[in-house]
């Protein structure tokens, strides 16, 4: 409560005491995870674009101001931030409607609702961009603009770097690894019941089909709220580690000690593991969603399916597995994808965004 208090009297004494419009405001989701990263990282992409940008866990104390909302979950009180006089942009990864996810549906009726009252939104991928647009904003307010890389986090594997990170997390060296480090259960705790639209079940199913032919299959996962995807795995007898890494500047360790990494998602805004994949020589098999749309080129730098194709993502890991040896073209193509969207990169992108908003 006393560090909340203390937001908003920083947050009131900036507005006040700067121009108006003159600062950013950065709004996370105050947990430790994706929307933090994308949150710093944008600030030190408006240090770039000469952006005095500050971080913040709440909105409230700020008048007169511009603020970034780096989730769309906020849109359903996006008119009391506007009504503080001040300009809104706001992220809007994913969220096409569905029966498992009924926010997704409110929070695109707020959009209906607000729109007029919001600068600019980010999107990451054009099924989203025609979606938000279906909402009737105007369309020189929408910027598609990709989840990028920091490619200080990532360095391609070796064979040296493989084997000392499976020593490091005690994996058999001999063992196939397959990495899955998305966040796949509700809420923060043990993630017991699966988030669906991350696909957690489809995991499940193509490990066990793709145990069939490889039985010395190991998976390596990552993140919060893995539950529902650990009791599968224990009931497959798929053995696994999870190690959650609370620092992402070291989440690229993860993948020197993988073989291949599976996005078997139903929908995403990202996920951040393209990329990094990308930047790591790891090969990717990965549903069709989020900006993997925009990004992977089936065969040439990924093997991308349809979702819930579980023959197509366990006959393309299989594929990896056996073809590991000559996939080093692939694997070229994706480490250039990356290289051609790291955070740097998407500065210009981003200088767009923010012209007309912050003066």
């Amino acid at each position: 409560m006393i560090d909340q208090i203390g937001s908003i009297v920083k947050n009131t004494f900036d507005s006040f005491f700067n121009a108006g419009y003159s600062r950013l405001f950065i709004i996370d989701d105050n947990a430790n995870w994706v929307l933090r990263c994308e949150a710093m990282e944008l600030q030190k992409i408006a240090a770039d674009l000469g952006i005095n940008a500050r971080l913040r866990h709440t909105f409230r104390g700020i008048f007169r101001q511009n603020i970034f909302f780096t989730s769309h979950f906020d849109l359903p009180r996006i008119a009391g931030f506007a009504a503080a006089g001040n300009r809104i942009g706001i992220s809007y990864f994913h969220g096409k409607p569905t029966k498992d996810e009924p926010e997704f549906e409110i929070n695109l009726g707020a959009l209906s609702k607000y729109h007029g009252m919001i600068s600019k939104v980010q999107v990451t991928h054009k099924e989203m961009k025609d979606i938000v647009l279906s909402t009737g904003i105007d369309e020189s307010k929408v910027h598609l603009i990709p989840i990028g890389i920091n490619l200080s986090y990532f360095t391609p594997a070796t064979s040296e770097s493989r084997r000392k990170a499976r020593a490091k997390y005690s994996i058999p060296d001999s063992s196939t690894v397959i990495g899955y480090f998305q966040k796949d259960g509700n809420g923060w705790g043990e993630g017991l019941t699966p988030k669906l639209i991350k696909g957690p079940d489809i995991f499940l199913e193509a490990v066990k089909k793709l145990k069939s032919k490889h039985d010395n299959l190991f998976v390596l996962l990552s993140g919060p709220s893995r539950g529902y995807v650990k009791r599968g795995l224990a009931e497959a007898g798929i053995p696994f580690k999870h190690v959650f890494v609370a620092d992402y500047s070291h989440i690229g360790q993860l993948y020197h000690a993988i073989d291949l990494y599976m996005v078997t998602s139903r929908q995403e805004g990202g996920p951040k593991a393209v990329l990094e994949c990308m930047a790591s020589d790891v090969p990717l098999i990965t549903t069709r969603v989020g900006q993997a749309m925009e990004l992977v080129k089936h065969k040439e730098n990924g093997w991308m399916v349809d979702v819930e194709d579980i023959d197509g993502l366990a006959g393309w890991a299989s594929y990896v597995i056996e073809n590991y040896s000559s996939l080093g073209g692939v694997l070229k193509n994706a480490r250039a994808t990356a290289q051609e969207n790291s955070y740097s990169r998407l500065v210009p992108l981003w200088g767009q965004f923010f012209d007309g908003m912050v003066l």
